[in-house]
């Protein structure tokens, strides 16, 4: 079984200010001479981690991976004026004229996986090929089921859901908007206790495994914070995309070379999307991973990730 590769660190930074509001961090790891491989990441709002740089050969890749608007390092924190869908796009076209990169593989987990296909629909001249891990086709199916007393999420986990609907007093009517009035509220304590159940509540169900830890993993406020007030900005805004906007627009990347890496236990975001969407695509490589729920970060996961960057790799230089 495949582990990640060696730690390793960057070896150039960049800031770059994408509107009058915002400024993303960016870096760059492995070899400046490689593939180019832009890393997007999850949530919306999770932000990127050391971890993230080991999916891939650096001797192979030039790895480059960036804080979307409001998360991780990039400023300002949490905010949500100017962030949507459309405006990630258009930055991580600003990102690639900046490297100075013609094309890129990309590869994309969870929210990250939707922000690819949207970025390749709209610039498919600029995909060399996409990785895709847990499938979020961000329809209101998708949002339902995660979310919803009624989804497959709450059904599995009822007690965890209990205490992700906690801060709601018991109504849970209109849930998302709920809770996004709390996280955007001027109570500080109600927005950090709003966002540290919905994130506990999505870390603690993205393992097949749970976390002995979870509750002080995913409950630390800064990344809470960022998580959850981003994640409902885009979910009561259906991330900004007409519903079954990636199903419908898939002849645009109908000749893309494509691979998507999906646990079978995935309680975030259901397999049956990741098969629905491999229904409309033929051309697409599906690897349901048995033993895996929706992190990246699980062993049978990481083998599956890491044999698909090599093979990516191998096939890439030979174009």
């Amino acid at each position: 079984m495949r582990t990640l590769y060696p730690s390793i660190g960057y070896y150039n930074q960049h800031w770059l200010t994408v509107s009058d509001r915002h400024q993303l961090y960016i870096e760059e790891c492995g070899n400046p001479l490689g593939i180019p491989v832009i890393v997007l990441h999850g949530g919306p709002g999770a932000g990127i981690s050391e971890q993230h740089r080991r999916f891939f050969d650096p001797e192979s890749y030039r790895i480059i991976l960036f804080d979307q608007r409001g998360a991780g390092q990039s400023k300002p924190h949490a905010d949500l004026a100017d962030n949507h869908t459309q405006a990630l796009i258009a930055d991580i076209e600003q990102i690639r004229e900046l490297l100075g990169v013609e094309s890129w593989l990309v590869f994309g987990g969870s929210w990250g996986s939707t922000l690819a296909l949207c970025y390749a629909i709209e610039h498919a001249e600029r995909v060399r090929a996409l990785v895709l891990r847990g499938l979020f086709l961000a329809r209101q199916q998708d949002l339902r089921w995660l979310y919803q007393p009624d989804g497959g999420a709450a059904q599995l986990f009822p007690d965890y859901y209990q205490d992700f609907i906690a801060p709601l007093e018991g109504d849970t009517r209109h849930l998302l908007s709920h809770y996004y009035r709390l996280l955007t509220s001027s109570n500080e304590l109600a927005r950090l206790n709003a966002a540290r159940a919905w994130a506990i509540w999505e870390g603690r169900i993205s393992t097949l495994l749970p976390r002995a830890d979870a509750q002080e993993y995913y409950g630390e406020v800064h990344g809470a914070l960022a998580l959850a007030r981003i994640e409902s900005h885009y979910f009561i805004h259906q991330c900004f995309i007409e519903e079954n906007h990636i199903i419908r627009q898939i002849n645009a990347l109908r000749n893309i070379p494509a691979v998507l890496v999906h646990g079978r236990y995935d309680a975030i975001c259901k397999p049956a999307a990741a098969t629905e969407l491999a229904a409309h695509w033929p051309e697409l490589t599906l690897h349901i991973v048995p033993g895996a729920g929706h992190s990246a970060f699980e062993p049978p996961m990481i083998d599956a990730l890491v044999k698909v960057t090599d093979h990516m790799a191998k096939e890439l230089a030979q174009l």
